[in-house]
């Protein structure tokens, strides 16, 4: 099962975190898979490394998400060198925390630029190639924040939010072109992010997840693998929830 052998895939933020963890997962069932990156391109070797020691392979892609015509390009050249895309896995994203009537308008432009418009860019450069392949895995990584909201989140809420509505458009769009479309929402994860919180925040975010621990970044990639493969071909325009219980 989960077999991606032949598969090309192309996931953003890729260099560490969700991420990583959802290119070496891709990676060690077969897909050949584009690590995408903005600065950071020792993480993304190590990213690459990872995926090698995994069984798998792939290659570096570094481009802003924000730049459509970047996102085009290496869409383009990636599908260009591998003969195809198939798996598109929009994982780019940012925070810019801070209250409503604090936010700029450049955090909430900077917010959308990645967030949303990045998810948008990818997801319509990759569908005219999953199109000529009549196969093709959109996925989206929203977070649980944007189904409860959270102080100080505005803009990350909202933006993750967006992609739940765009996810379920773009699988009406293209279902008969043998194309899925899903978001998978998680909850608070053990990364680089949650690491930095102070002990006292953690234990009160444990308190309300009813399996007692934060989520890893495989659980993640463990969900992301079953909806980019041929055993997820009848979902489409769902949400999968990857939160121990926090939010139902």
């Amino acid at each position: 099962m989960f077999d991606l052998q032949g598969r090309v895939a192309i996931v953003t933020g890729a260099s560490r975190g969700i991420g990583r963890a959802i290119a070496v997962t891709l990676a060690r069932q077969g897909a050949w898979v584009g690590v995408n990156y903005a600065r950071n391109a020792q993480a993304a070797e190590e990213t690459l490394a990872a995926m090698r020691a995994a069984g798998g392979d792939g290659e570096l892609l570094p481009f802003d998400v924000s730049d459509s015509a970047a996102v085009t390009e290496a869409v383009d050249g990636l599908a260009a060198r591998r003969g195809g895309l198939h798996i598109a896995v929009a994982n780019a994203g940012i925070a810019v925390d801070g209250l409503l009537l604090r936010m700029k308008d450049d955090d909430l432009a900077r917010t959308f630029a990645t967030n949303v418009n990045g998810a948008l860019y990818l997801a319509r450069a990759s569908v005219r190639l999953m199109m000529k392949a009549k196969w093709g895995r959109f996925l989206a990584v929203s977070s649980v924040v944007g189904q409860t909201g959270n102080v100080g989140q505005t803009a990350y809420a909202a933006s993750k939010a967006a992609l739940e509505g765009a996810a379920r458009s773009i699988a009406r769009e293209y279902a008969s072109r043998n194309i899925t479309a899903n978001v998978i929402a998680p909850g608070f994860i053990d990364t680089d992010m949650t690491a930095a919180l102070p002990d006292a925040m953690r234990s009160k975010i444990l308190e309300g997840v009813p399996l007692g621990r934060l989520g890893s970044a495989e659980d993640v990639a463990a969900a992301a693998l079953y909806l980019a493969s041929n055993e997820a071909g009848y979902v489409t325009g769902q949400v999968l929830n990857v939160n121990g219980g926090l939010y139902v």
